[in-house]
């Protein structure tokens, strides 16, 4: 997830993803041009968070949540690949 300390967005996708038992690995963007610009070739978007769950992009906090409003999340976690 890119994302970025001060982001309430993030905060609330952190406190989702934890809820889940999920580990998040985090890219900060915190005043980092570079890793910024990454996020945005990758998704295509300039905000925050950016959420992937194995290689497939979400979006941002709002699509995370719709996504479990959907009953559709757990099914994505469940299947995503692990990393070590």
């Amino acid at each position: 997830m890119y994302a970025t300390r001060w982001c309430p967005f993030c905060t609330m996708a952190r406190r989702l993803l934890k809820s889940k038992g999920v580990a998040v690995e985090e890219i900060p963007v915190d005043g980092d041009v570079a890793r910024r610009a990454e996020m945005q070739a990758a998704t295509g978007r300039h905000t925050v968070p950016q959420i992937f769950i194995g290689e497939r992009h979400i979006g941002g906090y709002d699509d995370l949540a719709a996504l479990e409003r959907a009953g559709q999340l757990d099914p994505l976690l469940r299947d995503a690949p692990r990393t070590t």
